[in-house]
């Protein structure tokens, strides 16, 4: 059995390893960590949850302290571009556990937050930079950082920078690094345009993939809800009272959604907290804080923010509303049966969200199938399937004034004996009187409320028009 010591990694690192218990490397470290230690460009594919933040940070620490040098001023040795504040959080964390007996400094840069001591932090350089490409472009532009003396850039989850609109700032970040340089570009997918950007960056690269291309993760119990949309709040609501939905992170696609949620789940007395782009920094780190602790059942994220979302034992991942990017799903569900163990991924599909269902079975390759809840049982891949387990409706009985489907003939012969609309059934009007019902339900009430109402006089501030127009206006 493969274990750390036999990929060549020094025994700083091995005993920082030891001490957070991670004994045997996962597939994609067990691949990746031997080329980077050979100076190898790679190309990994590699979904959430698979360890590829250790199978680029233990072999990138172990290279910057063999080839121990002064970090250049206002820029970095090693550059990770990640494209949320929260997963650039975690991955300067995982370097700074892994590489504590070593010695060197990691610092994080991304918006949301001041300037000043990222200015500071950078004017001393550092040996490993996590950033966002926002912040980072800012900084290139007021000249504070300066990366022409990069050794390594990171490019970590490809396809999120995508789908945030992130590829043109790449490529300017990429044009002010030197060309001799490693590169280690991630994604969990390989749409046509990171494909290319791949192209662009990588010299030679060895291709190192842990599962199929877009591919979802084995482990999760994927199913489909077919519900109208205005009975999602209702359903989630039912689902919460399930027992073993103990750690939940809910999808939404707007902010604005996500603290909707949040606020109703808090009404029915689940504890909740949502995070998302539009909130402060502190107050997403509040929530996540809150999440892991397990202060908070239910987390409701958008998916910007729930990329840096790495929480042990989330048990299930519910989209409230499917993703407009398709890709998207992989990552959502991806939060959930991580490291090997289970999970449960639930999607609530409304009527017009079937395109988005169908694109994302077209991209992972697979037919999620349907659930029939209450019986605890899968119907099958289709919406016919689960609309064919329902009970069926009681039959109408057809309204005397529905003309649709009847022929001219029949048409005719009903409005010559009257019986178009006077003789159709019809509610009762809240006041209890509806003149086009017969019999004696049908008499008007005795007294003046029969009679048709006078017609009541406005009142006119003073008696007719013009000066006191200007009176009612300020009254």
């Amino acid at each position: 059995m493969t274990d750390f010591a036999s990929l060549g990694l020094c025994k700083p690192i091995l005993s920082a390893l030891l001490a957070e218990g991670y004994t045997s490397p996962t597939p994609i470290q067990a691949q990746a960590i031997p080329l980077v230690l050979e100076g190898r460009d790679i190309l990994g594919i590699a979904q959430t949850g698979t360890g590829k933040t250790a199978a680029f940070a233990l072999p990138i620490l172990q290279r910057l302290a063999e080839t121990r040098k002064p970090a250049p001023r206002r820029g970095c040795r090693c550059l990770v571009l990640s494209p949320t504040r929260e997963l650039a959080t975690q991955i300067a964390e995982s370097f700074r556990t892994y590489g504590k007996n070593m010695g060197l400094s990691v610092t994080v840069v991304f918006g949301g937050v001041k300037y000043g001591p990222q200015v500071r932090a950078l004017a001393a350089g550092v040996d490993i930079l996590v950033a966002t490409p926002g912040r980072l472009i800012d900084h290139i532009n007021e000249k504070v950082a300066n990366l022409s003396e990069t050794e390594v850039f990171v490019l970590d989850e490809a396809d999120q920078m995508l789908d945030m609109g992130f590829v043109v700032p790449i490529r300017r970040i990429a044009k002010t690094l030197p060309q001799a340089r490693q590169n280690l570009f991630f994604s969990a997918t390989m749409p046509t345009e990171i494909g290319k950007l791949a192209g662009e960056l990588l010299k030679n690269p060895a291709k190192v993939s842990v599962t199929p291309q877009a591919t979802t993760v084995e482990k999760i119990d994927q199913k489909i809800l077919f519900i109208e949309a205005g009975r999602k709040r209702a359903l989630l609501a039912e689902l919460m009272d399930d027992g073993a939905m103990k750690r939940v992170l809910i999808f939404t696609r707007t902010t604005r959604g996500a603290d909707r949620v949040a606020k109703q789940l808090g009404t029915i007395g689940v504890e909740a907290a949502a995070i998302h782009g539009d909130k402060s920094q502190g107050q997403r780190e509040r929530s996540l804080a809150s999440f892991k602790a397990g202060d908070v059942r239910a987390l409701v994220a958008t998916d910007i923010a729930a990329r840096g979302i790495d929480v042990d034992g989330v048990s299930h991942v519910i989209q409230y509303e499917l993703p407009n990017v398709p890709e998207a799903y992989v990552h959502r569900i991806g939060r959930t049966a991580r490291a090997g163990a289970n999970g449960s991924a639930i999607s609530l599909v409304a009527d017009d969200e079937r395109n988005l269902l169908k694109d994302i079975q077209k991209v992972t390759r697979q037919t999620i199938p349907s659930w029939d809840r209450r019986n605890d049982r899968v119907l099958g891949s289709s919406e016919a399937a689960f609309k064919a387990a329902q009970p069926p409706e009681a039959p109408r009985e057809r309204d005397p004034r529905d003309t649709r489907g009847r022929s001219p003939a029949a048409k005719r012969n009903d409005h010559a004996a009257g019986k178009h609309f006077a003789n159709a059934p019809r509610a009762s009007r809240p006041g209890g009187y509806d003149p086009m019902v017969e019999g004696a339900a049908a008499a008007p009430p005795a007294g003046n409320a029969a009679e048709k109402p006078k017609k009541r006089k406005r009142f006119r501030p003073g008696g007719g028009r013009g000066p006191n127009t200007t009176a009612r206006a300020q009254a």
